[in-house]
């Protein structure tokens, strides 16, 4: 008998990544095992590292006695139960930056092919026709490229593209102003701002049911006549009817595709009769380093977890003693909330900071926890990566977001008090929140100066309005008219000390059934007495 572990490689990965596993531990090949194989053998191993093939399901985890790790050779970890994994405390980890450059790299391939007529030129001569002056094209250099999205995939290109000569001009609401300010590029406003001035647009979104379908025809008509579209990050972005349009009447010059809303795909509406249209299958992430390099990271972090390292991609357990993550437990619910909702009230350009204030006797802790459930819950939806526990301190500073963490023992008015922050273009945006009873269930003390108690539901909605008789009246009976349930409401009081008048800003949180849709929600704010409304999902 052996006491060293076993690992289970259960797919391809760079012959350097199994041979350091080998160094370490006793090593099984499984690729080509089927799932009937794979389930009565993986009670036998310790870790396992998988790509994207191998489902690890939560029957497959219950069977994983010995299991302790498991590995995912690339970013997505969609084929991993990983609430099953961390209910029997199984770490699971990824290789985020395995792809990044091949991404960057492909994304600059496709924006060159798309202005000089590569393919198309290729074609046309290998089917035996010389059409020298049928493929002329455009110059880079000195065009306006508009990155949306900013974060560790758009820099990359934004910092290549500036080696053409190109003008790069960015657009994420969850990037500070120092982050464009390091790597010369123009910081847009607004999205317009950026539709307006870009030659050639690529697209480094997350997909959220927020930037779905963000390309769409009122994108479209604010952009320049002409511009090139680039999209390396997922076939979502993008209304494809709207893009196809768009390319009909030739507000759209051109388009280079490398992702498509259902891959594979062979019928897609652009493939064919579009001489404007550049289609790769999904190769952003198909170099032999991007694979060598997924399959070593990986590796890396499999031998972390088993020899006492820092697992430092890890999606599921933060690196925290059990005895402080039970004491802390409870409030993590809360701090991501309070972060989420601190973001949505910001309503951002850039985020240059964003504070966390512990207070009571959680605060003897080490409560670095919170500010890390602060921040999952602040740019949760907002990076192309998925956003964790452990990765989104990272993710914050590579984008210039400033981390200020303070604590006190003293909380006036309740035991426990966290109070996030989030400042942005000099402006600050402060909520609190607190537990309350035996379950310590999350709500809101305060928001826009004002204090509320209201449990934190699913959909919260916060409106300012003149303090005159009749506004809660008024907002109740707009709701009621669209059959919108209110679950819960509180109306925001001045703080202890404050003048309060007669005519000033007074303030509501709503929680309702379903989300108050964004169309309802301006036509509760366009009318008599109402200033400000915000509608946030948590």
């Amino acid at each position: 008998m052996t006491d060293r572990y076993r690992i289970l490689v259960s797919e391809e990965i760079a012959d350097s990544g199994v041979s350091l596993l080998r160094e370490h531990f006793d090593v099984d090949l499984g690729v080509g095992w089927t799932e009937e194989e794979l389930g009565e053998r993986i009670g036998d191993y310790d870790g396992i590292i998988i790509r994207s093939a191998t489902q690890i399901t939560a029957e497959l985890i219950a069977r994983a006695d010995r299991m302790k790790v498991i590995g995912r050779a690339g970013i997505g970890i969609d084929n991993v139960d990983v609430s099953a994994a961390t209910k029997r405390g199984i770490v699971v980890a990824n290789a985020p930056q395995s792809n990044i450059i091949a991404a960057a790299e492909h994304t600059m391939a496709l924006m060159l092919a798309l202005a000089r007529n590569v393919p198309q030129a290729h074609g046309s001569l290998t089917a035996g026709r010389w059409e020298r002056s049928k493929f002329g094209g455009v110059e880079i250099y000195e065009k306006t490229l508009g990155v949306l999205g900013f974060g560790r995939i758009g820099q990359l290109v934004a910092q290549r593209a500036k080696a053409f000569g190109m003008h790069v001009v960015g657009f994420d609401p969850f990037v500070s102003v120092e982050r464009y300010r390091e790597l010369g590029v123009a910081r847009a406003e607004s999205v317009e701002d950026l539709y307006g001035s870009a030659d050639f647009i690529t697209v480094h979104l997350p997909n959220t049911a927020d930037t779905k379908g963000w390309l769409n025809a009122e994108a479209f008509a604010k952009m320049r006549d002409g511009v090139r579209i680039i999209n390396c990050a997922r076939g979502e972005l993008i209304d494809d009817d709207a893009l196809k349009a768009a390319l009909d009447s030739g507000k759209v010059a051109g388009a280079a595709l490398d992702v498509f809303p259902a891959e594979p795909i062979t019928d897609y509406p652009l493939f064919t009769g579009y001489d404007n249209v550049v289609v790769t299958p999904h190769l952003g992430a198909s170099t032999a380093e991007a694979q060598d390099r997924a399959g070593i990271q990986t590796a890396e972090q499999v031998v972390a977890a088993l020899t006492g390292g820092v697992v430092s991609t890890a999606v599921n357990i933060p690196a925290v003693s059990a005895e402080t993550r039970e004491v802390l437990a409870p409030f993590l619910p809360l701090c991501e909330q309070l972060g989420r909702l601190g973001m949505g009230l910001a309503e951002a350009s850039s985020v240059d900071c964003i504070e966390v204030q512990v207070l009571g006797r959680i605060a003897d802790l080490d409560v670095r926890l919170l500010t890390v459930a602060v921040l999952n819950g602040a740019l949760q939806g907002h990076t192309e990566e998925p956003v964790n526990y452990v990765n989104a301190p990272a993710i914050a500073e590579e984008r210039g977001i400033r981390i200020a963490e303070t604590k006190d023992t003293h909380a006036e008015d309740f035991t426990e008090l966290i109070r996030v922050a989030v400042i942005s273009n000099g402006r600050r945006v402060e909520v609190a929140g607190t537990g309350i009873g035996p379950r310590q269930v999350p709500h809101l003390v305060e928001a826009w100066g004002q204090r509320f108690t209201v449990e934190l539901e699913r959909n919260i909605t916060l409106l300012r309005y003149r303090d005159v008789p009749g506004m809660i009246g008024q907002i109740g009976t707009m709701l009621g008219s669209r059959e919108i349930n209110i679950d819960s409401a509180a109306v925001g009081r001045q703080p202890a000390g404050d003048d309060h008048r007669e005519g000033g800003l007074a303030a509501m949180a709503v929680t309702t059934e379903a989300p108050i849709a964004a169309d309802v929600l301006a036509e509760i704010v366009a009318s008599e007495g109402f200033v400000d409304g915000r509608t946030i999902t948590l």
